[in-house]
C-alpha cells in the first residue's frame, strides 16, 4: 500500500533558477550542495529552487515576464499560477543564495521577471519520496544584487564553469538541465511563444524528453 500511495503522489509545482555569468571569457553557473539531512536529493549539487508557495501568487513584481515566456508557461498553467512559478524561482534563489533578481525593501522581495527565460521542465518520476513538476528558468547574474551566502539548505554555493559543474555530484536530470542551459546561452533563441520547451518525464518504465 505504501508503494501504491507513493506512486500515485501528484507532483507539486516547483521552480528552479539557472543564474549564469561570463567571467574572463568563461561561462559560469551558480550551484550549491543540498544539506545531507534533506530527504530529497541529499548532498547533491543543484541549482537554487524549490516548491511554489501560495504566497508567491501575491508577490508584487517589479517587472512582468516577457509575453513569450508567459505564453510558454501558460501551456500547463493559468496566468496567475504561471506568474507564481516564475516568482518562486526568484524567491528561492534569494533565500538560498543571497542573490536577489529584483529589489529588496525592508526584507520584502519584489521580483524582476522580465529577464527570465523558461527553457526546460522536468517531472519527478513516480515512487520518489518527493515529486515535483519543476520549471527551469535562465537569468543572467548581472541583473542580480546581493552577496553569495548559503542559507543552510544549500552549502558551498558558488559560480563554476559548466565543465567544472559537470564534475560535481549532480543528478542525471541536473546534467540534462546543464546541457540545455549551455545550449540556450551559447545560442540564444529568439523570443517566441510557440517555442517548444523540452519536458523530461518517466513513462512506461522509461525516461523521455519530449516537447511540452
Amino acid at each position: 500500500m505504501a508503494e501504491e500511495s507513493s506512486r500515485s503522489m501528484r507532483p507539486v509545482d516547483a521552480a528552479t533558477m539557472v543564474v549564469w555569468r561570463r567571467r574572463r571569457g568563461t561561462l559560469e553557473v551558480l550551484m550549491g550542495r543540498r544539506h545531507h539531512n534533506h530527504v530529497f536529493m541529499p548532498r547533491a549539487y543543484v541549482f537554487p529552487g524549490g516548491r511554489v508557495d501560495p504566497a508567491d501568487k501575491t508577490l508584487r513584481a517589479e517587472t512582468d515576464l516577457r509575453a513569450d515566456v508567459q505564453a510558454r508557461l501558460e501551456r500547463a498553467a493559468n496566468p496567475t499560477r504561471a506568474r507564481a512559478i516564475a516568482a518562486a524561482a526568484v524567491r528561492e534563489t534569494w533565500e538560498e543564495t543571497g542573490l536577489a533578481i529584483g529589489t529588496v525593501d525592508d526584507g520584502v522581495l519584489r521580483p524582476r521577471l522580465d529577464g527570465l527565460d523558461y527553457f526546460f521542465r522536468a517531472i519527478t518520476p513516480p515512487g520518489r519520496t518527493r515529486r515535483f513538476d519543476a520549471r527551469f528558468f535562465l537569468a543572467e547574474a548581472n541583473g542580480a544584487t546581493g552577496a553569495l551566502t548559503g542559507d543552510g539548505e544549500l552549502v558551498d554555493v558558488a559560480f563554476r564553469s559548466f565543465d567544472d559543474s559537470r564534475l560535481l555530484d549532480v543528478a542525471g536530470i541536473t546534467r540534462i538541465a546543464l546541457a540545455e542551459a549551455e545550449r540556450h546561452i551559447l545560442k540564444p533563441p529568439k523570443p517566441d511563444p510557440d517555442r517548444p520547451v523540452p519536458l523530461s518525464r518517466f513513462l512506461r518504465g522509461q525516461y523521455y524528453i519530449t516537447p511540452e
